[in-house]
């Protein structure tokens, strides 16, 4: 790897949303022969390819995977080539879903130590020198019929990796969803430990929904994940988890979906439905100011939209007052590697430029507010200093 140092830059840029398969968890796909896995087939140009395919039907037998999904010199690599100084890696889905229940305890606990050993024996951020270049999200085994206690005694072992400073979710939770009741011991263990919680979609939605038509992968991504965030979010809410776990923290994928978008909706369903009319202690859109946003979006007219919902979130407290600047300090800069790389040889990927530029140009954001969202939030999230 070249050893051509950063340019100089005000803030540390800091990316929370970045993905990693290690060498552990791409051989248990390996060994399997229906998704998700890892299949090796001839190219178009003749030579051996691997595809991951994380669902059945997945279009185009999934996508090609190499290196920049397990090796941390492309990760180091990709973060020199964007100016990024520090990364919260987390596994990319499905995580440990298809997996029995003692060998997903077991493997959960393999990759928080493989997740510590790839973070720890990471360079010092460039400029940077009081922070790592990789910080990561550990795994929980969130599987049916896991006992709760080893999902517990996981978020224990977790406490004591330094350089993790939370946990990957996904939105099935040990079967039943992240509403589940039997969750609640979970939820308080989190928020006790004081971890971070990234959820993250991976099943989408119905995909009768998206017809027949050959669209690729643009109806799942760009509607089934942010759909899936957004239902399992509301139910959250719904269950009433933020009210009885005020503390817990929650990063959304994807800006939380169509959360904001859909809150006065939700709101206003609510209000006119005598099962849950009187079941939480606030209007629904006060709790989008208890979360937290990556800023993955791509367009700085739908990230300030986003800001203001969270935002006006306070409003809906006892004194109706809020601040409209404080929205932004809930968004966090991220680029979803090694996933939508770009589709020519470029050195810039597109989506990781769209998203910087997004960050830059949305109106009213002061320069502050830019580089807060580009890495100070991040640092105050998870408690490091420069």
């Amino acid at each position: 790897m070249s050893s051509t140092r950063l340019s100089p830059s005000p803030t540390p840029i800091v990316d929370v949303h970045t993905h990693v398969y290690f060498p552990r968890y791409a051989a248990e796909l390996r060994a399997r022969s229906s998704a998700p896995r890892i299949l090796t087939r001839t190219g178009a140009d003749g030579k051996p390819e691997e595809r991951l395919l994380i669902l059945d039907g997945e279009p185009g037998s999934g996508r090609s995977v190499g290196p920049q999904y397990w090796n941390r010199e492309e990760k180091l690599e990709f973060m020199k080539r964007h100016h990024i100084h520090v990364s919260f890696v987390s596994s990319a889905n499905p995580w440990l879903d298809f997996l029995p229940a003692e060998r997903a305890n077991t493997l959960a606990q393999a990759l928080n130590n493989d997740l510590e050993e790839y973070c720890a024996s990471s360079p010092k951020a460039d400029g940077f020198p009081g922070l790592r270049s990789i910080y990561g999200f550990g795994l929980l085994p969130l599987v049916p019929h896991i006992p709760i206690s080893s999902v517990i005694q996981t978020i224990e072992q977790i406490k004591t990796l330094p350089h993790v400073s939370g946990v990957i979710m996904g939105t099935k939770g040990i079967g039943n969803g992240l509403d589940d009741d039997a969750l609640e011991p979970i939820w308080e263990a989190i928020e006790s430990a004081g971890l971070v919680v990234f959820v993250h979609p991976h099943y989408g939605v119905d995909t009768q929904a998206f017809g027949n038509k050959p669209n690729g992968h643009v109806l799942p991504l760009a509607l089934g994940f942010p759909f899936e965030t957004t239902i399992t979010i509301t139910r959250l809410i719904l269950a009433g988890v933020l009210d009885r776990y005020p503390n817990l923290r929650l990063l959304l994928a994807h800006s939380g979906g169509a959360l904001s978008q859909l809150s006065s909706r939700i709101a206003s369903c609510i209000a006119h439905d005598p099962v849950v009319a009187k079941r939480l202690q606030h209007d629904a859109r006060y709790y989008l100011g208890k979360l937290y946003f990556d800023a993955v979006a791509y367009g700085p007219e739908e990230l300030g939209f986003v800001s203001e919902t969270i935002a006006r979130a306070e409003s809906y407290n006892a004194t109706g007052s809020y601040n409209a600047d404080a929205g932004s300090t809930r968004m966090l800069f991220g680029t979803d590697h090694p996933f939508f790389p770009p589709l020519e040889g470029s050195q810039k990927w597109q989506s990781v430029e769209d998203n910087m530029k997004a960050i830059r140009n949305v109106r009213g954001w002061s320069e502050s507010t830019q580089a807060d969202v580009l890495g100070h939030n991040a640092l105050r999230l998870f408690n490091l200093k420069c």
